[in-house]
């Protein structure tokens, strides 16, 4: 990518991120103008009613932004690692499998807060990928996208399933969870933030840092090797992330879909194939995308507010059926 190109799109997307925050501390059930979001911000002992909303939505807006980068970063490495272009958490069933373990763990274990609720999303979530990539792999031919993707949606149906078999039994586990199924980044605390943080720039740093090898694997496992590429150990290094990424998003927001399928696409058509420019351009893409999802919620929904978990897969849904109906299921 041009120096000119990269730098007029790192411009822009700042700039869209910073205005979508912005935007998400000032509108919601009760709008407060830009000179007192602003005046919060540099003021935050400020005790009038506008500083108290806006100091409310600071939590919010801060775990938009970091589990749209998140969700972001770990459908491009998902897609890189699998070379499958529709791959991502929901799709592969690993959204899902962090569920099952998160339902399971409140209704058997009795946790209820999100620092309990992180272990069991990773280990579901880490369980669901290795099984998923296992059973895509059998046969003729390896891991393919099309086998792939069959693996995932079979899984994901039953693991649905069994997260259904565990809370209809219970109503104290249906009432717990059945907000937090629907994937929001409404009820973010700065203790749940905490608690995620070190997973997530864990997951985020290792992402990074794997982006080159993942350009050598692209080429083919043969390629890569030729390359001195470790290519297992690439795999294991960008799975871990996914995980780590995707298992702690969904303990604390719950199962958003869809982020990681739309922006690595989104970024590989700007960007190019180059994951170096994919993996950090799609954790800004997914903030964004996250924080304006969960700003349309708000208009849509008002009084009240529609989950951002809905949102974007409203938008993404039909994402999906353009890539199936344009795009060659194949490896990228």
């Amino acid at each position: 990518m041009k120096v000119k190109k990269l730098i007029i799109l790192i411009s822009a997307s700042v700039t869209l991120l910073v205005l979508s925050a912005f935007a998400s501390l000032a509108f919601g059930s009760r709008n407060v103008g830009l000179k007192e979001v602003i005046g919060t911000l540099f003021h935050l002992s400020s005790t009038s009613f506008e500083s108290l909303v806006v100091r409310e939505r600071i939590p919010r807006t801060v775990f938009s932004i970091i589990a749209g980068a998140s969700l972001g970063v770990s459908g491009a490495l998902m897609q890189a690692i699998t070379r499958n272009p529709i791959a991502d958490p929901s799709i592969l069933g690993v959204n899902t499998g962090a569920s099952l373990f998160v339902v399971s763990g409140i209704a058997f274990f009795h946790v209820n807060s999100a620092s309990q609720y992180i272990w069991f999303a990773l280990a579901g979530a880490a369980v669901t990928a290795v099984f998923v990539y296992r059973i895509g792999s059998m046969g003729y031919g390896g891991a393919t996208p099309i086998k792939l993707a069959l693996a995932g949606a079979a899984t994901s149906a039953a693991l649905s399933s069994l997260v259904s078999a565990v809370i209809l039994p219970r109503t104290e586990v249906m009432n717990a969870f059945r907000f937090w199924q629907v994937g929001s980044v409404s009820g973010a605390t700065w203790e749940g933030i905490l608690s995620v943080s070190p997973f997530l720039v864990a997951g985020l740093i290792i992402g990074i840092l794997s982006a080159s090898a993942l350009n050598a694997l692209a080429l083919g496992d043969d390629v890569a090797t030729g390359l001195g590429v470790n290519t297992g150990l690439v795999r294991i290094a960008g799975a871990l992330a996914g995980v780590l990424l995707c298992g702690a998003t969904t303990a604390l927001a719950g199962p958003i879909g869809f982020v990681g399928l739309m922006i690595p696409h989104t970024m590989r058509l700007i960007c190019g194939p180059n994951m170096r420019y994919i993996v950090p351009m799609s954790a800004v893409g997914g903030a964004i995308l996250l924080t304006v999802s969960d700003i349309i919620g708000r208009f849509i929904g008002y009084p009240g507010e529609l989950e951002a978990g809905i949102i974007t897969a409203f938008f993404g849904a039909p994402i999906l059926i353009l890539i199936a109906m344009r795009v060659k299921v194949r490896s990228l």
